[in-house]
């Protein structure tokens, strides 16, 4: 087919510069979260902020609509189509945003960012409180804009720049069905632990360059490609970089190798679907990744679907003792399983099992939009956080750290992505039944260091696929079902009960 000087041929071009410059502003924030000296924050929060404003600029320029409007009518392929789709969709949200609060709401962002940092570490609100209020005002008023101009709800119109389609009241739905199970399965599985041998976590210290010899050796096994990523060390685990450079991090506890090793399972899978992505369709919005309930999914399937598998903790037994030096009984397989499944409830959300996941995520869930709303201020944050946490899962944080402060999400201004973390960890388990029927002894190939299946098959039926469907689109394609808690409430109760297995 061929549409030299059509429309949409200039609509790809244009695309590609975006998407360009889009990659260098995320270099520039991984940078500014792992490597940048403090005293240069200021400037990088007004190099951030300018080129913000410059791709906007390109983004609303007048001259898209015309010639989506044109493409629309000329003779294209199915990916091409969804290209003009997905082009549609990223000028209709940066029209929705008033140019002039795309330079102050950058510097918020990254002000209030580098000040969680360190008031995160000292124990201090009062210190981020100033900062996340102004914030605040700034993605209350975007939401506003973009509310009114994309005809949403004004939490749906945060939402969708994470989650393309997904509705809230979707999500109400879902989270009933969970919240409706989720207690009496958390104490019915707490009943059971507590008749079973104590999980007891192997004695430090596990110095840090010991953790990440480990955590390298994990990722080869798991196909990340080192000449084109790295890892690195952060306050909080997260997966970035740009178009084949993928970048992750993680956080170490010289008390606690467990987290920082499922923190870095969980960023390479994040990764894994970074570098599966369309090659031909790099640099062009219809070969993004499709959205974050999809981009949660896949990180949530190789840390909770396989990385806590009996099968996954059998074969990395050996690794662990050799790389951390462990001898003992604390250091067998029979063990080392009941601590990475052992179910609490725990304070933190990375490091929350799979049962009691979910129910972190609707207190955040429940916060932000109340936040958004007007029916709480950030000065209420924390007496909320405390209350909610005691609600859904039964514990007070003892401090902010534990608290209303640990996670960043907020203070880099994201609002509306949490509830995708649950929609995610649904996903990865529906995705993951639908793998093991097309390979059936996929967990025995885990068990053997074998990733090779697991991830040929991810590449053909979710990571290649790209925006070619919606989110939900993609979840049934790959599944044959659309979306729902059904799966994922199986395999908890195949997991921690035994049921059905």
């Amino acid at each position: 087919m061929s549409l030299t000087n059509s429309a949409y041929t200039e609509l790809e071009t244009r695309a590609k510069r975006i998407a360009a410059l889009d990659d260098a502003l995320g270099i520039l924030g991984w940078d500014q979260e792992v490597m940048m000296p403090d005293a240069a924050a200021e400037g990088r929060a007004t190099q951030m902020a300018t080129m913000s404003k410059i791709i906007h600029e390109m983004q609303t320029d007048e001259a898209w609509d015309e010639l989506l409007k044109t493409a629309q009518g000329e003779d294209l392929d199915d990916w091409q189509a969804a290209n003009v789709r997905e082009i549609a969709y990223d000028y209709a949200h940066a029209t929705a945003l008033p140019s002039k609060l795309v330079e102050p709401m950058t510097l918020a962002r990254a002000d209030c960012g580098h000040t969680w940092r360190k008031a995160r570490h000292d124990n201090n609100w009062e210190a981020v409180k100033p900062k996340l209020e102004k914030l605040v005002g700034f993605v209350r008023e975007a939401a506003k804009a973009k509310s009114d101009a994309l005809g949403l709800p004004l939490y749906d119109a945060l939402l969708d720049q994470y989650d393309p389609g997904r509705k809230s009241a979707q999500i109400d739905a879902l989270f009933a069905e969970l919240k409706a199970e989720l207690p009496q399965l958390l104490e019915k599985v707490l009943t059971k632990q507590a008749s079973e041998p104590v999980a007891v976590l192997p004695e430090g210290p596990f110095p840090v360059e010991r953790q990440q010899a480990l955590s390298l050796r994990i990722m080869e096994m798991l196909k990340f490609d080192f000449e084109s990523g790295r890892l690195d060390i952060s306050s909080h685990p997260f997966s970035g970089g740009a178009t084949g450079d993928r970048r992750i991090t993680t956080r170490y506890d010289e008390d606690d190798f467990t987290s920082s090793l499922m923190g870095t399972v969980h960023e390479t899978g994040h990764a894994q679907y970074e570098a599966g992505r369309p090659k031909q369709w790099a640099y062009q919005p219809v070969g993004n990744s499709r959205g974050m309930t999809l981009h949660e999914s896949q990180s949530l399937l190789f840390e909770m679907q396989a990385g806590r598998s009996s099968e996954f903790i059998t074969h990395i037994a050996p690794m662990l003792r050799e790389e951390l030096g462990g001898s003992g009984p604390h250091w067998e397989v029979d063990n080392l399983t009941r601590v990475y499944q052992k179910v609490d409830r725990s304070l933190i959300r990375v490091d929350a099992d799979e049962i009691t996941y979910p129910l972190h995520v609707m207190l955040r869930y429940r916060l932000e939009r109340q936040l958004m709303d007007g029916e709480i201020e950030v000065a209420d944050l924390p007496t909320a956080w405390m209350e909610a946490m005691d609600d859904l899962i039964g514990i007070r944080p003892p401090s902010d750290v534990d608290g209303v402060m640990q996670d960043i999400h907020w203070y880099e201004g994201i609002f509306g992505y949490f509830p995708t973390y649950t929609l995610g960890a649904m996903t990865a388990a529906q995705i993951f039944a639908s793998l093991r029927k097309d390979v059936p002894d996929v967990l025995d190939q885990i068990g053997q260091g074998e990733w090779s299946n697991l991830l040929a098959w991810l590449r053909t039926n979710v990571h290649g696929q790209g925006c070619l469907h919606s989110p939900d689109g993609l979840i049934e394609a790959a599944t044959g079902a659309p979306l729902s808690t059904a799966p994922f409430l199986v395999h908890l109760k195949q997991r921690y009960l035994g049921e059905g297995c």
